[in-house]
């Protein structure tokens, strides 16, 4: 069956359901008067449409929920409960369209990834709260298999039109935020240190690479003004990780680019306007330096040291490891420590218990301990392949970037931001999280990057385009591996 038919079906599937809401409405006006009952109606609607355009349309509807339920914005509670149709929507529509191409290619990424929610799976049968735990395994289900299929549809064939959106989106969460936060004083992102992990991860290194292939002036000083922008937010938002990462993922790009130039250029105009600042108020520099060291190094905790806001999670994490250390607690349930009130569910810990809905979980402040309490020693194997699966596909874009000193591929940006998310997920546990936009937006990407990473023979070019047949200005990849 062609997808011209599918079209055709689809259609009139559509006609029949709003003939029968005709019908339902007439008999049942009662429930047309309920706005919970009309913001359904709408999504289902937005949703049904969304389907006819899913390669251009359905990822930046997903996202677009996904951060929707974690902002601070009017009616969020209809993204919290929105974004989990759309993503069901999204996987399993999208296994049949990428099944319809004549090459559906997976390898061992996919089948890692599959493992992965198997082994999740096993943890969550000998949870102590398998309700929350099997309905968090099969979140990751979801998105994985979205980000095998669907996801993939997204960049497939239309690199350069993705990273050119990525980067105007990228400019519009930096405008909105700067507005909000300079502007308005309101918390968009909530807590900190969401700011600092947006910031950090996605506009940073995405930013700086957008005004590295700018095509003309004007853009490259809109996207210079909103990198600056960003790099104002990332400050305030005080979070040593992100800040790390964000570092981390700039030397890396410049580096690797052999822009150290630019690099050197940054630092020194960041130390001119920090001594110009201590020259002309030498008492304001001070006092800023002052609780620079007190609220960034040590986060108020001078006394416990430079990790001390680190070390008590850390603690108690690989203290429930050691009592749970084959199968963990549960994939996304956590051992909540005495002050948690005893519960019949878990009569093997005296100590303590899992609570369950919202207070299942608890702050670990490392991802990858958080993920070995989860499914214990056995069960994140699979998960430590899958990280040095993603690792590797950055080292791979990086040896590609040296060797051809050229921007102009589209893996480019997906790989700053995995390796930025790699090192914040180090001090903060949300890489497994999928209700987080973060979560989705990492593997998502990364499940993308698989398909585009460079060919190992590089072709160098110069930093002005050139036509080129394997080519679509200005980011496409260069020398395609597929």
């Amino acid at each position: 069956m062609s997808w011209g038919i599918h079209k055709r079906v689809l259609f009139g599937l559509a006609v029949v359901g709003l003939l029968a809401g005709y019908f339902f409405a007439l008999t049942r006006p009662e429930y047309f008067s309920n706005a919970d009952y009309l913001g359904a109606l709408v999504l289902a609607e937005l949703v049904i449409v969304s389907l006819w355009f899913y390669e251009t349309i359905f990822y930046p509807l997903l996202m677009f929920f996904f951060l929707w339920a974690g902002l601070e914005v009017p009616f969020s509670s209809v993204g919290t409960a929105g974004r989990w149709l759309v993503l069901v929507v999204a996987a399993f529509a999208g296994f049949p369209m990428w099944m319809r191409h004549a090459r559906q290619a997976y390898n061992a990424f996919h089948l890692v990834a599959l493992c992965c929610v198997a082994t999740a799976l096993v943890s969550a049968l000998v949870s102590a709260d398998q309700r929350t735990s099997l309905l968090k395994v099969l979140s990751l289900f979801l998105l994985f298999l979205y980000g095998s299929t669907g996801a993939r549809l997204a960049i497939l064939g239309r690199e350069s039109q993705f990273v050119r959106g990525l980067l105007i989106a990228c400019e519009i969460t930096v405008y909105a935020s700067a507005v909000s936060y300079l502007g308005l004083g309101i918390s968009l992102w909530g807590n900190p240190n969401s700011l600092g992990a947006v910031m950090g991860v996605v506009m940073v290194p995405v930013l700086l690479w957008g005004v590295m292939v700018a095509e003309t002036r004007i853009q490259r000083y809109r996207r210079l003004m909103a990198l600056l922008i960003a790099g104002i937010l990332l400050y305030m938002s005080l979070s040593r990780a992100s800040i790390l990462a964000a570092v981390v993922a700039v030397g890396i790009l410049c580096f690797c680019l052999r822009r150290q130039r630019l690099l050197w250029q940054g630092t020194i105009l960041s130390i001119v306007f920090l001594s110009a600042a201590a020259m002309l108020n030498p008492n304001h520099f001070e006092n800023l330096m002052s609780s620079f060291t007190s609220d960034v190094l040590y986060k108020g905790k001078t006394e416990q040291g430079l990790l001390g806001s680190r070390l008590s999670p850390w603690q108690e994490t690989v203290q429930v490891i050691k009592e749970r250390p084959w199968f963990g607690t549960g994939f996304g349930t956590s051992y909540m420590g005495e002050n948690a009130p005893l519960r019949a569910l878990d009569p093997s810990i005296s100590s303590g218990a899992l609570r369950t809905g919202s207070g299942s979980n608890r702050e670990h402040g490392n991802s990858y301990l958080a993920l070995t309490e989860y499914v214990g020693l056995v069960g994140s194997f699979p998960f430590a392949i899958l990280v040095f699966l993603v690792m590797r596909m950055v080292f791979q874009v990086c040896s590609w970037m040296r060797r051809s000193s050229t921007p102009y591929h589209c893996a480019i940006p997906l790989a700053m931001v995995l390796l930025a998310g790699l090192i914040h997920a180090f001090f903060e546990d949300w890489l497994t999280a999928v209700g987080y936009y973060l979560c989705v937006f990492f593997w998502t990407s990364a499940f993308m990057m698989r398909d585009i990473i460079p060919a190992r023979q590089a072709i160098r070019v110069s930093s002005e385009y050139t036509e080129h047949p394997g080519a679509a200005h200005p980011y496409a990849a260069v020398t395609p591996n597929r």
